[in-house]
């Protein structure tokens, strides 16, 4: 299978965007903790990753809320089960891993969710930066732990419509 890659500048650093023929296969921020080995091309155009970039880069902006693109996940049957249900988190909000287990009908699996939260191949289009601790407080994030608090500040602060300015501002980006 052939793996294609772009670069992109975001406010949480270069971002590594992967895809197939087809898909988006990746979103990898810098320093992404368990990036597998890709052997992707990288490459100055791509369909799915220019639209990949359009919308990370809207996103980023404040100017969109959800992401539309084809992805192929690579995982076991209970990983990609955890990813589809990290997809149904509103923007804004976040989840508990065991709120996760739960609902997957699997309440003791919690350890497991948070493993599969963890592996977790498209970062930001599959929020998983929306999971936390039960108390509510902020645990690992292969992407880092300010990367994590930044995109849920990010995210508050789009449903509040505060500006993109007011976050920027705050964030310390340009």
């Amino acid at each position: 299978m052939n793996l294609y890659e772009l670069s992109m500048e975001s406010p949480l650093g270069p971002l590594r965007l992967v895809a197939n023929d087809d898909a988006l296969t990746g979103v990898y921020l810098p320093d992404h903790k368990g990036m597998p080995p890709l052997g992707a091309r990288a490459i100055a155009s791509h369909p799915v990753l220019e639209r990949a970039r359009a919308q990370l880069s809207a996103y980023f902006a404040g100017r969109r809320a959800a992401f539309d693109l084809p992805l192929a996940m690579a995982g076991t049957p209970f990983q990609r089960e955890v990813w589809d249900a990290l997809t149904t988190i509103p923007l804004g909000e976040t989840r508990a891993y065991a709120d996760l287990a739960a609902r997957l009908g699997r309440p003791a699996a919690v350890r497991a969710v948070g493993a599969a939260n963890g592996k977790n191949p498209i970062s930001i289009i599959v929020p998983c930066h929306r999971v936390v601790g039960k108390s509510g407080a902020l645990t690992g994030y292969a992407g880092g732990m300010e990367a994590k608090r930044w995109l849920l500040e990010h995210e508050r602060a789009m449903v509040a419509g505060q500006s993109t300015q007011w976050h920027e501002a705050r964030a310390g980006v340009a």
